[in-house]
């Protein structure tokens, strides 16, 4: 997670922010894991699902 989210440098400390963030984060890698149609590690999922919003429709199922 940390490789992928920079879970480290985060700074949400406060109350159940941490914990909330975590979870969002398991499911965005759950669903780039998921895809595939692209031959690519996680990291270059993101970049083209940020450049790429039907690659990023086709990730969330919509």
């Amino acid at each position: 997670m940390d490789v992928c989210f920079r879970e480290d440098q985060s700074r949400a400390r406060a109350g159940y922010a941490a914990e909330n963030l975590a979870t969002l984060r398991r499911l965005a890698l759950n669903l780039l894991r998921r895809e595939k149609t692209k031959k690519r590690g996680i990291r270059g999922k993101q970049l083209n699902a940020s450049w790429d919003h039907a690659y990023l429709l086709r990730l969330l199922g919509v």
